[in-house]
């Protein structure tokens, strides 16, 4: 079921600016509990969590709606039915475009508690995502841990390291530097919008690893070049065709600010105090969030257990391996139902 959610008042983001009543997009599946499963998306990625986790929402699988209600909602900030860039100023009569506000992970999060407060969602017996869903999963612990009993974040360090947000930053130029993009718009809808097709082209060359692109491109060529170049320039197309370049500077601005212990105080000490149960997967593969750093996450959570999904696919491969990857979560809910005790941080039991 598909809700539009209206969080009436002022809402004050944390870097400052305040936004009214802001709308949140949010699909709900199962039949509706005060218990819910909360699934986070990716940068771009939507509420439309059965679209891009399908096989996860397949009976007996770990989102499988007969035995949940999972709740997903477009992220705040975004263009998918959320307030954000694309929505009207009625200051101004027009869309904010590149006046909106920034926006952190923690702000995405407290609006997503207003909107499970209003659904009438006292508990969250889970919460996962995977990339910006994963960081918006560790909000939760640190904000609320009363309020979620088990967070699955994959793909994610405890803060945004300097690698990350260094291609950040060549994604963002990508897109400010493009001289269509005239005065933080582009002007038409039928406008190509080169410098976000460039980014997302820079991101996915970062989504996929090595051994992925040797595997499916090698060196193949065809008339109009390499193949890797043709799948590269058709996901920058693809993209471009479907987002708004202010949401995706927004949203990267949002990873960027991914921090756990800003303005709370050392993070090791923070993440040492978050009692939520967690599962930590890693990917193998992912260059931009490798196994060492979601690994030393792990390791700081006291009741955290640690997971490798082995793929050759990089940082998509939680969009990919997800046979795997629901075997990893799966095993790791019965051990936690069959068990109280705290498993030693750190341990990978995959």
């Amino acid at each position: 079921m598909k809700h539009t959610v209206t969080v009436r008042g002022a809402f004050h983001l944390e870097r400052g600016g305040t936004l009214h009543d802001p709308v949140v997009e949010v699909r709900t599946w199962g039949r509706h509990s005060a218990t819910a499963t909360l699934v986070c998306h990716a940068l771009t990625g939507n509420a439309d969590a059965d679209e891009w986790w399908r096989s996860l929402f397949a009976p007996g699988r770990i989102l499988d709606p007969r035995r949940r209600f999972v709740v997903a909602m477009n992220v705040l900030g975004g263009c998918s039915g959320s307030t954000g860039p694309t929505s009207i100023d009625q200051a101004t009569g027009s869309p904010y475009g590149s006046a909106f506000p920034r926006v952190t992970i923690r702000d995405m999060v407290k609006l997503q508690r207003q909107v499970l407060d209003q659904l009438g969602v006292s508990y969250l017996e889970l919460a996962i995502g995977g990339s910006m869903g994963a960081m918006q999963t560790l909000e939760w612990a640190a904000l609320y841990p009363e309020f979620v009993g088990t967070i699955v974040p994959i793909a994610s360090g405890a803060s945004q390291s300097a690698w990350a947000i260094g291609l950040s930053e060549a994604q963002r130029h990508a897109i400010v530097t493009d001289p269509s993009f005239m005065g933080g718009r582009y002007p038409t809808d039928d406008q190509p919008e080169a410098g976000l097709a460039t980014a997302r082209m820079i991101a996915m060359a970062t989504y996929r690893s090595p051994q992925s692109f040797d595997a499916r491109f090698g060196r193949t060529e065809d008339e109009r070049g390499f193949a890797v170049s043709s799948y590269l320039r058709y996901q920058g197309r693809k993209l471009a065709d479907r987002f708004d370049a202010n949401a995706y500077l927004t949203l990267i601005d949002a990873m960027d600010s991914h921090d756990l212990g800003r303005g709370r105080g050392p993070i090791e000490a923070i993440l040492r105090r978050i009692p939520t149960r967690a599962l930590v997967v890693a990917i193998s593969t992912d260059m931009l969030y490798p196994v060492s750093e979601v690994r030393h996450l792990a390791a700081m959570l006291p009741s955290a257990r640690f997971a490798v999904l082995d793929s050759p696919h990089g940082h998509d491969a939680f969009l990919i391996d997800t046979d795997q990857l629901d075997r990893i979560i799966s095993g790791y809910l019965r051990d936690a139902h069959r068990s109280t005790e705290i498993t030693p941080h750190g341990r990978s039991w995959a």
